[in-house]
């Protein structure tokens, strides 16, 4: 089977956002006017074609990312001669929910561009700036499209200036909006110089005319800015327009799109998608502007067998196979489909692939290409493209498949912590023998969700993002895999963490009889430093061979003379961690700490792994009591919009829940508040502010940072968790 495409004519993209700036209304559009769809689903009748979950339907939210594969054919004027070019598609509709960020996340890493979408009359809100920081961790191309400028208090220029405020100061317009809120009519294009109307059935009709004459000079000021800011880019276009000759629009494009791929330029678009105006240029500036996978780097990866090694990987059919996994989901019909991104090669059903990141072969069953929740079977899979895979066993989120014969790992995806859990009860036997493989299923699909048993109690407790995320699991729990269960009251998911260096020796020496138990280990800890990042690539720095390191734990071995053998040493490690699990204050598990294991002795007799890891444990636990143990809570960064009139009240509010102002400003006629609040005062606080201002103010909030508890918290909570002084 041959490629259907060049990979020049292909895009992947997805569609990024806060919650409620009309991504999924946008890409009913795009489906729409790509023919993928014959009738526009609204968000507000709950028959969208990517919110295709019952909870989106009902809820009117994106839960999950969706992903559509479509083609577009733009039609390109030169030369007096039309000719129609088509392109496909491949794109991911996000959800704007912080509680589904790593949706965003995931999706981020192996798109190669972003429509951006924002709400005119609120312009940058904090989950775009969560995704804009996504989008620039993975080195992401965007587009910015101002959506819903047919909305009240809709405002192009604030809008615009939210952007360069809050996100890069590299966003230029390249279209202005013809009227705005309740007389928003059409777009006009700064590059082509024209204005273009859209009519017909759901704005299927785009007709070009003249600029408006009241709108002429107002077009020419800023096609001046956008000139500047584009032949800056190109030496020969610089020095042709300071000599007073200006680039014709085929050069213009075609240095805006190096700079975009470059990510030195964002273009600013608008129209209202809910209206039916512009989406169709924002399309056609998919193709314009926006990467095929050959204007990208080859993706780099190390080789699984020397970590050392750094590999490389070229869009291209011709290279070694290699993929990447980057989301899990069950279907009822299928079983589990693994989503995956093809960075080289070609992969056929009916094949065997290397998953180098479990060092395991399995079979690929069937491959699918997505339209949102339906599937289209497919023979083989070419580079560059996304599909998804039924029948692999073993896999994960942000494993690498690959070729066995030429292996390599790519970069995995790194998923922010939980900071909220809750309890949870099967009501029944039966219902307690299915919860076990529904919360196993849930927690493959969604790195962000965690499930662990209390040692105490021996109840379940499940963690996430938020309380909406608990929620939507539960919900799913119950329709999907028909458990019944009670829930308890959400708590915060504490953590605790050392203060200062302290160092203990401890021996574990146990005689039963016959042969004993023998362990003695020496270790110093201290605060874990952030990693260390090279200043030239931006990467963290390689850590020495005789250091263990992720984000939150680092080992150290520094045995000399062999005072402790090398096979008892990972038992140290791992016993460290496990009382790191267990935590020291209030029994959460501990962070950010190194470990640093010095000295020791063994018997040559006694000695085994399981004595070297009890002495790790109870060495730890002693060198933990020294080092000034705290608990660690979540702070959240919320963003409240509210009249002026209410000021006075939420601001008096927020102190009174130990949060922090950080200013205030003004946009789409409302006061925007920010702060910074700990998560433990915040449940239940939608209700406190819709009562405080007769349901006129809104709120969002995301995870910031952890902080130290005051002492009179950290009493509270160890009482809470019955841990006497």
């Amino acid at each position: 089977m041959a490629r259907e495409f060049p990979l020049e004519k292909l895009r992947n993209f997805g569609i990024v956002a806060h919650v409620d700036a009309g991504k999924t209304t946008t890409s009913e559009r795009i489906l729409f006017y790509t023919g993928m769809s014959h009738k526009i689903g609204e968000v507000h009748d709950g028959a969208t074609v990517t919110d295709w979950m019952e909870q989106e339907r009902e809820r009117g939210i994106t839960i999950t990312a969706a992903a559509i594969s479509c083609n577009w054919t733009k039609t390109m004027e030169a030369d007096r001669t039309t000719k129609e070019l088509k392109h496909t598609f491949n794109i991911i509709d996000t959800p704007g929910h912080i509680d589904f960020t790593a949706e965003v996340k995931r999706s981020m890493r192996v798109l190669d561009g972003a429509v951006v979408v924002f709400d005119g009359s609120a312009g940058v809100e904090p989950q775009t700036e969560t995704n804009w920081g996504y989008a620039d961790e993975a080195n992401v191309p965007r587009i910015c499209f101002i959506n819903k400028m047919d909305k009240l208090g809709a405002d192009f220029d604030a809008s615009v200036k939210s952007i360069h405020d809050r996100l890069s100061t590299k966003a230029v317009r390249i279209q202005l909006p013809i009227g705005a809120e309740d007389t928003m009519s059409g777009v006009v294009d700064l590059i082509t110089m024209k204005a273009y109307r859209f009519g017909g059935e759901m704005g299927m009709t785009v007709t070009e005319e003249e600029i408006p004459a009241d709108m002429l000079e107002e077009a020419q000021k800023w096609r001046a800015e956008l000139i500047e800011q584009v032949v800056a880019h190109d030496d020969v276009l610089m020095e042709a327009y300071l000599g007073g000759e200006e680039p014709s629009v085929d050069d213009l494009k075609k240095t805006l799109r190096k700079a975009v791929i470059a990510n030195e330029i964002f273009p600013v678009m608008t129209g209202t998608a809910l209206k039916n105006i512009g989406v169709q240029l924002v399309l056609d500036a998919v193709v314009d502007y926006l990467p095929s996978p050959l204007d990208l780097p080859p993706v780099e990866g190390v080789d699984p067998k020397d970590e050392e090694t750094v590999l490389t990987r070229k869009p291209s059919d011709d290279e070694p196979f290699s993929a990447l996994v980057f989301k899990l989901q069950d279907d009822k019909f299928v079983g589990q489909l693994a989503f995956f991104r093809v960075y080289s090669g070609k992969v056929k059903a009916g094949t065997y692939i290397y998953n180098s990141s479990q060092g395991n072969k399995e079979r690929v069953g069937r491959i699918v290409r997505l339209q949102a929740d339906k599937r289209a079977e497919i023979e083989e899979v070419y580079a560059g493209e996304i599909a998804a895979v039924v029948g692999l066993k073993e896999v994960k989120t942000s494993d690498t498949l690959c070729d066995e014969n030429a292996q390599i790992e790519l970069e995995t995806i790194t998923f922010p912590e939980p900071v909220v859990a809750v309890r949870v009860e099967p009501k029944t036997k039966n219902d307690q023998e299915k919860m076990g493989v529904a919360l196993k299923r849930l927690a493959d699909e969604d790195p962000t969700f965690k499930v662990s048993t209390d040692e105490e109690t021996l109840e379940t407790i499940i963690a996430g993002m938020g309380e909406l995320h608990l929620d939507i699991i539960v919900d799913r729990m119950k329709r999907e895999f028909g458990v019944e269960a009670n829930i308890g009251a959400p708590q915060v998911a504490y953590r605790e963490t050392i203060q200062r260096e302290a160092e203990a020796e401890y021996k574990y020496i146990k005689q039963s009889g016959g042969r004993g138990q023998y362990g003695h280990v020496k270790i110093r800890i201290k605060p874990l430093p952030p990693l260390a990042i090279d200043p030239e690539t931006g990467e963290p720095v390689k850590v020495a061979k005789n250091i263990t390191r992720d984000e939150h734990f680092e080992f150290i071995n520094n045995i000399k003379g062999g005072v402790v053998p090398g096979e008892y040493i990972p038992a140290v490690m791992k016993g460290a961690k496990e009382a790191m699990g267990r935590g020291f204050v209030a029994g959460y598990k501990m962070e950010d700490v190194s470990v640093e294991l010095f000295d020791g002795s063994y018997h040559d007799v006694d000695s085994s792994e399981i004595a070297f890891k009890l002495a790790g444990i109870n060495a730890f636990k002693e060198a933990a009591a020294k080092a000034g143990a705290v608990i660690l809570e979540p702070i959240m960064k919320v963003e409240v919009r509210t009249p002026e009139e209410y000021m006075g009240d939420i601001q008096g509010n927020i102190s009174s829940k130990r949060g922090q102002l950080e200013g205030t400003s003004e946009l789409g006629g409302k006061t925007i508040v920010n702060a910074k609040i700990p998560l433990a005062e915040m449940f239940g606080y939608t209700n406190t502010l819709r009562s405080m201002t007769q349901g006129r103010a809104s709120m969002t909030m995301e995870f910031d940072h952890y902080e130290v508890v005051p002492p009179n918290v950290a009493m509270e909570i160890k009482k809470a968790r019955g841990v006497a002084e």
